[in-house]
């Protein structure tokens, strides 16, 4: 096709921060609970900083390297680029405080009181001392900057606060500190106090006349500002926030003699001193203050300052308590059990007979951990050969192949250890699993493995028969609760040994095979797929009904975006579910008016891809770890995998035909770009609370 000109992209950076817009929204939506909606607040805040991390971290790079970056950024150059994603933060940033205090207010209505440091009673005053003098004060780190000849490094993405003192007049004579201020100031004191990692940044106070109170953790250490600076006479004290993001790039020595454990190990720990990218601060810090810090950290105004609120972190609010007010937070769905798949007895002998699908949170994860339990203890099973990306904090999967090594089973783990944010976890887990027997793989050079897959081995009338599971999803139990994933429970022989295939290639790299039934990155996912699309466009042109449906996190390759364009032109109709990023643009007359997306953001995160191709009324669908990002179809080892069960593909196509159908939290991703949300004069349509009620009916409730 002939190169399309950039407006036919929304920009990757751009068309994420539109993605967060809409986490935004959750926050912002009178229908969801009120304590869900500060939680919308934390996972906004947490989305923004992990952004400014990589994303942001990644296009300044190439601004500090003198390119203007047009090429990968379609048709900006990084310093436009860096200040349009700069104008729209400060504008959300402003949005969600209006947000917070909105929240606030509406709290009051349920006897729930957030209030500072200038609110606290005189009954609250005792307990706040004591939790302070107790709790707070053995954790706190102080800095008197005017003391210190180097301004202290400042952690990554911890809160401080930037302490102004006005001395009174008479200054003490005595001590290292009256002396330095007597050369340098005789009014002020600055100085900083990193805001502690409690448990609790949100602190409930006694009940008062049936009313609950929560002063956050920096107010608590602003009303004990005299106990903690009591060595000082001073006349006024004022403390605002301040906050650091640093690049969190992964820089590798070339140490040969080190082990890849201790490299990954080191550079997680360099990471804590990456070049900072953002300096967020209090809007209504003093100037001087202001000045002060600026000058002594070095920055100037060229630099990423963004003004913001009174606090920052606010990502912690993904863990306000609950309060026991159950109206004020979602209601639970318990999870549900697979039709025909007991969790007593035995998994093995039941897949044996069929496949099954698990679809979390909707189907308890308990499946994918009793299928490594059993197989742990099963003496009829040899190997378990096994991918893991992201592991939960305590984790049974691991156990359970910890389990099986010390029961003589061989025990393969391929474990990503560059998986972004969780390296430390990982490392902690291949550390202990290499004690205990486990073998581990540690990828493909120059490759991340981020595919989800499991083979078993087990000894049957004298025979290796293969069991095994692959997922759109890790295998964390954790995030499996608020994770929707699909899981395949299968012994079909074609798809199990094309998956050992694939750990044979983590071992011998230089081999690659060929696949006749699971797409596989690096090598066959792109033009396979590139043959399918061909395929619906060819039957499209003699008439044949074609049609493309897609669930993705992110689509951003543009020569797959490009490939969709001509199926579009060529009269294929398109339907996308993208949560995340999305660089097409659908609408746009003789290209991608034949193209619709939608994204959907709720109680759980979309996480499952999802490909299903029309074929002339004989639906081809996958189910697939890969998004259509350029680093999941050439940088990073995937697995789609064909679903050939027509049971299960009638079930994958019934779950995306009802988020499809969704009118209550589907957003129009239209070429306005306003994540306007989807509404009609249909029945509502909550997809997620009607995909659970599909899987309730299966089962007959």
């Amino acid at each position: 096709m002939t190169e399309k000109p950039p407006n036919q992209y929304i920009n990757r950076e751009l068309s994420w921060l539109q993605f967060n817009a809409r986490v935004l929204q959750e926050a912002s939506d009178d229908s969801v609970p009120l304590l869900e909606r500060l939680r919308f607040i934390g996972i906004f805040s947490n989305n923004l900083d992990e952004f400014f991390k990589v994303r942001y971290a990644a296009i300044k790079r190439i601004d500090l390297a003198g390119k203007d970056g047009k090429n990968v950024l379609k048709g900006r150059t990084a310093s436009e680029l860096l200040e349009q994603i700069t104008e729209i933060v400060i504008k959300q940033q402003s949005e969600s405080l209006k947000i917070i205090e909105t929240i606030r207010e509406k709290l009051k209505q349920h006897n729930i009181f957030i209030i500072d440091e200038k609110e606290v009673t005189i009954k609250q005053d005792s307990f706040i001392r004591e939790y302070f003098i107790n709790k707070v004060s053995p954790a706190l780190v102080t800095y008197i900057l005017n003391d210190l000849d180097k301004f202290p490094h400042l952690k990554d993405s911890v809160a401080y606060l930037a302490v102004k003192l006005v001395l009174k007049d008479k200054i003490p004579k005595e001590g290292k500190i009256s002396k330095i201020l007597q050369q340098k100031t005789k009014e002020k004191i600055y100085a900083l106090i990193e805001i502690p990692k409690l448990s609790d940044r949100f602190v409930a106070l006694p009940e008062e006349d049936g009313k609950q109170f929560i002063i956050i953790l920096d107010d608590l250490i602003r009303y004990c500002m005299q106990i903690n600076f009591s060595i000082f006479d001073y006349i006024s004290a004022s403390a605002h926030m301040i906050k650091i993001t640093r690049d969190a790039q992964l820089d590798f020595d070339n140490d040969f003699s080190k082990s890849f454990i201790e490299k990954i190990s080191s550079s997680v720990k360099s990471r804590r001193d990456g070049e900072p990218v953002r300096f967020v601060y209090d809007k209504t810090m003093d100037k001087d203050t202001l000045s002060f810090l600026m000058d002594k950290m070095g920055i100037d105004n060229t630099d990423s300052i963004i003004p913001g609120g009174r606090y920052h972190n606010r990502r912690d609010y993904m863990n306000f308590p609950d309060l026991n007010k159950k109206e004020l937070v979602y209601q639970p769905l318990i999870p549900l059990t697979i039709p025909g798949l007991s969790l007593q007895g035995s998994l093995l002998n039941k897949i044996a007979k069929k496949d099954f699908l698990q679809y979390t949170p909707y189907h308890t994860f308990s499946y994918t951990v009793k299928f490594l339990r059993e197989s742990a203890i099963d003496p009829k099973v040899k190997t378990i050969k096994i991918t893991i990306y992201r592991l939960a904090r305590i984790s049974h999967i691991a156990s359970s192949l910890i389990n099986a090594a010390k029961n003589g089973k061989k025990v393969t783990v391929q474990i990503e250890l560059q998986a972004r944010f969780d390296e430390a976890a990982n490392i902690k887990y291949a550390e202990q699993m290499q004690r205990e027997g486990v073998n581990l793989i540690f990828g493909v050079p120059g490759l991340k493995v981020h595919c989800k897959a499991c083979v078993i081995e087990r000894e049957e009338k004298g025979k290796l028969k293969r069991y095994g599971f692959i997922s759109t999803g890790n295998f964390n139990e954790s995030t499996a609760k608020i994770y929707t994933d699909y899981t395949l429970f299968t012994t079909n022989e074609a798809i199990l040994k094309e998956t050992n295939k694939v750990f044979k290639f983590f071992q011998i790299n230089y081999k690659v095979s060929r696949y006749k039934h699971l797409l596989i990155s690096p090598h066959y996912t792109r033009s396979f797929l590139l043959k399918l699309i061909n395929n619906e466009i060819k039957n499209s042109k003699v008439g044949i009904a074609a049609g493309i449906k897609l669930k993705l996190n992110s689509i951003s390759d543009y020569d797959m975006i490009d490939k969709l364009y001509e199926a579009s032109s060529a009269g294929v109709k398109i339907d996308l579910i993208v949560r995340g990023i999305c660089c097409l643009v659908p609408g746009i007359p003789e290209i991608s008016e034949n193209i619709r997306v939608i994204s959907v953001v709720d109680k759980f995160l979309e996480h499952p891809r999802l490909y299903i191709f029309k074929n002339a009324g004989t639906p081809k669908v996958y189910i697939s770890s890969a998004d259509w990002m350029t680093r999941n179809l050439d940088r990073r080892v995937e697995i789609s995998c064909p679903i050939y069960d027509e049971d299960i593909k009638e079930e994958l196509m019934d779950t995306f035909d009802i988020c499809w159908s969704d009118n209550v939290k589907a957003r129009s991703l239209s070429k306005d770009r306003d994540n306007a949300y989807i509404r009609n004069d249909k029945v509502k349509v909550r997809s997620q609370i009607a995909t659970y009620d599909y899987y309730l009916r299966k089962l007959g409730n």
